[in-house]
């Protein structure tokens, strides 16, 4: 392996977790911005032998179109009236682009965005779809604040040469139509050196690599079969390309209507990339700053019981086939309610439940720690 790819001086081993009092995405910190985890359905076209039971199936288990617009028009709704008027809608399954009507959501959402201070949308998508379904994607997508995908790369399905390239053109594509993209590619133990060296070959065309330790099948903890090494790759991550003015020179996106977020706090000689997407405070008040939650579950960072959490007040998970609202992936209390009888949002930020963070959509969400 490689030992030059080291995209930041920063390190994330000496974050102290121990410590840890705040932690959250920054835009969700520092911004009116609400964010809605809309699992769209179960079904998906791959069949990895990997994925949780839960996860995936071959029954297409998609709502109306029209019952999901109007439950986007409510959620906008109770999200104004407590004080949010940004929003990020994140959609996975399943493989969401199957949903028979995704893209006509996407045009629905986009139809209010002069009403909003910002909206933008996310897809996580095995990209499995022609380039041509891409083609009318961003197309769509410009219309947006921000749109970006994570692509879930399955290398029991992407396994040729062409199909990898293939699956890079698709991506680049997507990237030259300034949209923002991240392969998360899972680092199975008994195939980690395979999966590495696909790693930089998408990195080395310019795609943006996470790289997603393999969870156990309650998705609480990282599963053992790691060297030393290879805990240190996943630790300290792909070197990650900043997101820059050349790429977005392609679309004329909406300005947002809020301000900029505020400075990073770093020591003197310290630096972080302004792509950095999460902020933590320790308990004497210093700041520090990862790229992303997903690497949360690699410094196993996912406990956050009894914290003040804004998750139902400031975000919500939307999952089917049952159809429930929800605060989270993680919390196992009643539901908001339904997407077919309707849901009630929190009005306030409320103590965290769940022993432990199963998502990266929940370990994002603005949290405090309470003083027992």
């Amino acid at each position: 392996m490689s030992n030059d790819l080291k995209w930041s001086s920063y390190d994330f081993t000496k974050i102290p977790f121990d410590k840890i009092v705040k932690v959250g995405q920054r835009t969700l910190l520092y911004r009116d911005l609400f964010t809605v985890s809309w699992l769209l359905g179960r079904f998906c076209n791959y069949r990895c032998s990997y994925c949780w039971p839960y996860a995936r199936s071959d029954r297409k288990d998609h709502r109306p179109t029209q019952l999901c617009c109007d439950t986007i028009d409510e959620i906008k709704r109770q999200a104004r009236d407590n004080n949010f008027n940004s929003f990020h809608f994140s959609f996975s399954g399943g493989e969401p682009t199957f949903h028979p009507g995704y893209n006509d959501l996407l045009r629905h959402l986009a139809n209010d965005i002069d009403n909003t201070n910002y909206t933008s949308i996310h897809m996580t998508s095995n990209c499995s779809r022609k380039l041509k379904w891409f083609q009318e994607y961003t197309e769509i997508a410009k219309a947006f604040h921000r749109a970006s995908i994570t692509a879930s790369l399955h290398t029991e399905h992407v396994s040729t040469p062409q199909k990898m390239q293939d699956f890079a053109d698709k991506l680049i594509h997507c990237q030259e139509n300034d949209v923002q993209v991240t392969i998360n590619m899972v680092m199975v133990p008994e195939i980690f050196e395979v999966s590495w060296e696909n790693a930089l070959f998408f990195h080395e065309q310019g795609i943006n690599v996470t790289l997603k330790p393999q969870s156990d099948p309650t998705a609480s903890f990282v599963v053992d079969g790691y060297t030393q090494e290879q805990l240190k790759l996943l630790h300290n991550g792909m070197p990650q390309r900043a997101y820059t003015d050349l790429k977005r020179q392609w679309a004329d996106r909406p300005k947002p209507k809020f301000a900029k977020l505020p400075p990073m706090e770093v020591n003197e000689g310290e630096s972080v990339p302004a792509h950095f997407q999460v902020e933590f405070e320790d308990d004497k008040g210093k700041k520090w700053y990862m790229d992303q939650a997903e690497r949360f579950n690699a410094f196993n960072f996912n406990k956050f019981e009894g914290w003040r959490c804004n998750a139902g007040y400031q975000g919500i998970i939307i999952r089917e086939p049952d159809g429930n609202i929800k605060r989270s992936y993680s919390c196992s209390d009643e539901p908001l309610g339904h997407i077919e009888t309707g849901f009630q949002l929190f009005k306030k930020p409320t103590p965290c439940i769940s022993k432990s963070c199963v998502s990266s959509a929940d370990s994002k969400i603005p949290k405090v720690k309470i003083d027992s």
